[in-house]
This record gives C-alpha cells, structure tokens and sequence, in this order.
C-alpha cells in the first residue's frame, strides 16, 4: 500500500481537455490551483440504494475529519481512472476486484486545487474494512438522511458537489 502522505507522490499535469502536459509532486499540485491533475471517485451503494460514506482522517492534507464520497483518490503517473478507482477501492475499503462502472467526467476546482474528476459506481454488500491510516470509520447512509445533514456542515464540499452532480445526471437520489 503506498503511502498517502508521501508529499512526493508523482502526479501527472494536465491541460484543460485532460491531455498530460507534464507532471508534479503532490505536495505542488496540492495548494496550487493551476496545476490541474487527475482524481477517481467511487460511489460504493448497497443493494438497497443506500451510499456508503467515509469520515476523512483527522491528519489528512485536504478536509479532515469530515464525510466524503465512498471513494477518492489521485491517479499516479500514467494511470488511468478506471485502475485508480479500483486500486483506491482496495486501498480506502479493502473491495478487492470489484468491478465499476463509469458515470461522468468533470472538473472541480477550489482555492486548493484543480482536479478533472471521473467518477464511477458500484454496488457491495459484503464486508467493508476501512484503512484506518486514512479513515476513521465508515457508513452507508440514506439520501434523506445525507440531506438533513447538510447544514450541519460534516460534509466536505467536494462530497456535496459530487452528490449534486450525481442526481443531475442520473435523476436519482
């Protein structure tokens, strides 16, 4: 497992229509808005249609200690999104070969970052086992309960957005 606080983490860089212009450490792309880099998001449901969220470890460089999509992680050099979102879904929740399925592609930036996100779905019902390095614990949650939540603020913002994006494009949740 690699370790995900190594600052030196090599990412690919990427121009607006995500064709690979170099690359960067993430201890540069991150705190740096102009370096646009690569991200795979997971939404891991149940069979019965609830999301599973993770609490963000409280020593993580972006967000700690809030709820944040199933699963997230950044390409390394030469990846492509389909093998991150599987190897982070090892990595963050110990699914092993478990296979995905692409829903859209989108950029997201922040003050922080600029990312182009490709996220994917699927469905578990078996045993979750967080990485603790990472994770503080996880859950499946209900839509109406993700909702009421809100303003409470537990959620990241990249989390909200991605949760806007989904029931846009799929008309559900």
């Amino acid at each position: 497992m690699k370790d995900w606080k190594n600052m030196e983490e090599i990412f690919d860089i990427v121009d607006e229509n995500d064709n690979v212009t170099g690359t960067a450490t993430r201890g540069e792309v991150h705190g740096n808005p102009a370096l646009f880099h690569r991200v795979s998001h997971v939404l891991v449901f149940n069979a019965t249609g609830e999301l599973f969220l993770q609490k963000r470890g409280l020593d993580k460089d972006v967000q700690p200690g809030k709820w944040d999509t199933s699963v997230g992680g950044h390409l390394d050099s030469g990846e492509t999104y389909e093998a991150a979102a599987i190897r982070e879904m090892e990595e963050e929740l110990g699914i092993r070969d478990l296979a995905v399925t692409f829903l859209y592609k989108y950029s997201h930036a922040n003050d922080y970052e600029t990312e182009f996100v490709s996220t994917f779905s699927s469905v578990w019902d078996g045993e979750i086992v967080t990485n603790s390095d990472e994770i503080i614990k996880g859950r499946f949650w209900k839509l109406k309960e993700i909702e009421a939540n809100i303003p409470n603020g537990i959620f990241t913002p990249n989390f909200l957005d991605e949760l806007k994006r989904y029931k846009h494009h799929t008309g559900r949740y």
